[in-house]
């Protein structure tokens, strides 16, 4: 065999085996589908300060481990301390004043039976007058001043019964229904609870990350000052839309992580994510933004999975948040599913080179 003959030849199988690596390609992109876009993530809770002050103490240290309920570190409790005081004292006011208006109370129901005697009094004294006046035993001006008397003495009694009202009213509800009673306990309470925020505490289990404060910052309430990773974990990955064409609930898969070479681990898809932010779209009252691409076939847009291991979900619960992983979906057919296998296994050892 000449040298042309044997190049034609090379060239011939070069061919040959191109075109069955991209028809195998082609079927298993849309059977047999594989993608290295797939992380562990877990949930990261920041903690916030619910009010400001001076960062006196912090108590845990980077990359360390915290139960829910431990302090991570304490807010200077001296302004708190003194509202706190000062709520009681708004308290023990409001009793005080409670009691006089219940004394005043009092005053006026008595002044009203010494108004409502006098009234009675004058009453009598005019229907004297009056009959007085008819025996002609009395004047008409003496009759008309006893008769001004018992007028201003009913007059008298209804001041005093407006008094009254205005009092009770002002009095309010006895006990802890009083309108002043609730107002200071309530401050009351509101002071005791910023109290306890100057213990800031942790509100589940995880591990500190990139812990950067320091003794003496200032916190203000609501800006986040450090980071807890939670122990919980979710095992996601990207596939093109098409390569999802035949998966579904519980479809097989197979894992391969970066930081485990060599290691296959058993999954099953879990569910589909509902969007991605590309598709998401916003009151905002603008107009609508067309999609604008200088390519001939654009980019396949890719859809998220979430995944479960068989057997060792608390593996990726000890891994870092953001590690990398490669995962294999497996058809329901015996030999897609050993192909898979097979595919899958000799990634996993090309993760001992890259």
């Amino acid at each position: 065999m000449t040298p042309d003959q044997k190049f034609a030849r090379y060239v011939r199988l070069s061919l040959i085996g191109f075109v069955l690596v991209f028809i195998y390609y082609l079927m298993a992109d849309i059977f047999l589908p594989v993608t290295p876009q797939a992380r562990v993530y877990h949930p990261v809770v920041q903690i916030s300060p619910q009010i400001s002050g001076r960062v006196t103490s912090v108590l845990v240290s980077n990359n360390k481990p915290v139960k829910a309920g431990d302090i991570l570190f304490h807010i200077d409790q001296g302004p708190y301390n003194l509202a706190y005081e000062q709520a009681k004292l708004a308290l023990d006011d409001a009793k005080l004043q409670n009691k006089r208006l219940d004394t005043n109370v009092k005053a006026l129901e008595a002044q009203i039976s010494a108004a409502k005697a006098k009234q009675h009094e004058q009453r009598l004294l005019k229907n004297r007058g009056e009959k007085l006046y008819k025996q002609n035993s009395i004047s008409e001006q003496e009759l008309e001043s006893i008769r001004a008397n018992y007028q201003a003495s009913k007059a008298n009694v209804a001041a005093y019964e407006a008094q009254l009202s205005e009092a009770i009213l002002a009095r309010g509800e006895s006990g802890d229904k009083n309108l002043a009673m609730r107002h200071a306990a309530n401050q009351l309470a509101q002071a005791e609870l910023n109290l306890s925020y100057t213990q800031v505490r942790a509100l589940s289990d995880g591990i500190v990350a990139n812990l950067q404060l320091l003794d003496g910052a200032y916190a203000v309430a609501g800006k986040p000052l450090l980071a807890i990773v939670a122990k919980k974990a979710d095992l996601v990955a990207d596939f093109r839309e098409k390569s999802l064409l035949h998966m579904k609930r519980g479809s097989l898969a197979k894992v391969v992580f970066d930081s485990r070479p060599g290691e296959v681990y058993d999954a099953t898809l879990e569910a589909f994510e509902a969007g991605v932010s590309n598709g998401q779209l916003s009151a905002n009252g603008l107009l609508s933004t067309t999609e604008i691409s200088n390519r001939w076939v654009r980019d396949a847009q890719r859809q998220r999975i979430h995944l479960k291991l068989v057997n060792n979900q608390n593996l990726i619960e000890n891994m870092p948040s953001g590690a990398r992983a490669t995962v294999q979906l497996l058809p329901e057919s015996t030999i897609g599913q050993w192909f898979g296998a097979a595919q899958i296994r000799f990634i996993s050892w090309l993760h001992y080179i890259y």
